[in-house]
């Protein structure tokens, strides 16, 4: 698969991970935003939020709490950000949750 997420699942494209569950996977985004921004992804392609399985969103939430706590950002706020669709700006075709903080946002 050519998916650049799916990659990074698989291995096959180094990513500096922050967390892992059966089914989740949490990187540091490489053009980040803020001090702190980490991409949360299912470890099952899915192309978009709109896409995801309550479930799945379950996971990925769950996923970005434990970020946000390991990142030192869960007392003073974070920001969690979906873009859907090219208009939005995603870039990936591969749902993703931002985990973005460190500063006022």
């Amino acid at each position: 698969m050519s998916c650049l997420f799916c990659r990074i699942v698989d291995g096959e494209i180094p990513a500096t991970v922050v967390h892992e569950t059966k089914t989740t996977v949490a990187f540091r985004d490489i053009r980040p935003k803020a001090p702190v921004h980490v991409l949360v992804i299912p470890r099952e392609h899915v192309p978009n939020a709109v896409d995801l399985t309550g479930e799945q969103l379950g996971d990925l939430f769950a996923a970005a709490k434990e970020v946000a706590e390991a990142e030192g950002v869960s007392e003073t706020g974070y920001r969690l950000v979906f873009n859907t669709g090219p208009d939005s700006g995603q870039e990936v075709f591969h749902a993703h949750l931002h985990v973005l903080g460190g500063r006022k946002l």
